[in-house]
């Protein structure tokens, strides 16, 4: 994949069925890796991560060491390895719901990795099918795949960037497999008030305590889903703070959607601007700006730069020092 080129498009009722395809198999990944991985606050342990050649579980223990899973969307592979040299693939390709399952287990069982033994109802799908009783044959179309990758990827690219100017505490940009989107989050270092709202289909209400425990700002990209057929850039407060619908934001393609209180812009806006980067930032920063302010957040502390000419990766031991002498 080529990221210094032109956004791809996506338009879903295309590739509603390949999409499919992969936000099963994703499940089934991202259950293995919540299963395997001490909980994060938020559920962070149970996302994936965007890379170069697709998504990654990034490393996870085992019995004897440690393994990683990935989503090649460049080799249209699913790559197992471990600590010990060992490594598995799984070709990408049309294929039952059922029988991937059957062959990420049977993966790990030859690198000795043991049945994570995982909930097998997919999360926030309707009338979800159980993996293993999931046998109609998905369609996997090679480009369609590509081009959902390379989308990832440049947003991602822009979401590190927008995220490295927060100095408080941030999630990391991350792809949650229940809801198949990309987003990441910034707190105000505020508890929230308890969870009222719904909760989507398969998930238990702590699920939804747990990761709006505190204030935040989240954005986020969306491929599109059948009840929504197209792809999105979405931005939201939680709790909401009052006014937050009328909000100055930007650009003129972006808006508020009152029916999911949050604001929306297309992913085809984005991708035919002239400055389809810039377009992005656009969004994430104004709409950030638009709930920091009314939710009174302190931005001064949060986005507190300090000018400095040294090395701006000063070694562990360096720091040490510095406490040392402080002390």
């Amino acid at each position: 994949m080529n990221e210094s080129g032109a956004w791809p498009p996506l338009p879903y009722d295309e590739w509603k069925d390949t999409l499919h395809a992969i936000h099963m198999w994703t499940q089934i990944v991202g259950k293995i890796r919540l299963a395997t991985t001490p909980l994060l606050n938020h559920w962070w342990n149970s996302s994936l991560a965007v890379t170069p050649r697709g998504l990654s579980t990034g490393t996870m223990p085992s019995s004897d060491g440690a393994f990683q899973v990935d989503f090649d969307f460049v080799e249209h592979q699913l790559v197992v390895v471990t600590s010990r040299g060992a490594r598995e693939a799984i070709p990408l390709r049309p294929v039952s719901v059922a029988q991937f399952y059957r062959e990420v287990l049977d993966a790990l069982d030859r690198l000795g990795i043991a049945d994570p033994k995982i909930s097998t109802l997919p999360n926030e799908v309707a009338d979800a099918v159980p993996f293993p009783d999931d046998a109609q044959l998905r369609p996997y179309d090679r480009d369609q795949a590509t081009r959902f990758a390379l989308a990832l990827l440049k947003t991602d690219l822009v979401f590190e960037r927008f995220r490295a100017g927060f100095l408080g505490k941030a999630s990391p940009v991350q792809f949650f497999w229940g809801s198949f989107d990309l987003a990441s989050a910034r707190f105000s270092g505020r508890r929230a008030p308890a969870y009222a709202g719904g909760t989507p289909p398969n998930v238990h209400v702590h699920v939804m305590h747990e990761a709006y425990s505190h204030e935040l700002i989240a954005a986020g990209f969306w491929p599109g889903s059948a009840d929504l057929p197209s792809a999105e850039f979405y931005a939201y407060a939680m709790p909401p703070p009052k006014g937050l619908a009328t909000a100055a934001i930007q650009p003129d393609a972006a808006g508020w959607n009152p029916a999911r209180g949050e604001f929306v812009m297309p992913y085809e806006a984005v991708r035919t601007s002239a400055d389809p980067e810039a377009t992005l930032i656009d969004f994430l920063e104004s709409t950030y700006r638009g709930a920091a302010d009314l939710g009174r957040w302190d931005r001064a502390l949060l986005e507190e730069r300090v000018a400095c000419a040294c090395d701006p990766v000063p070694s562990a031991k360096a720091l040490r020092r510095t406490r040392v002498k402080a002390g």
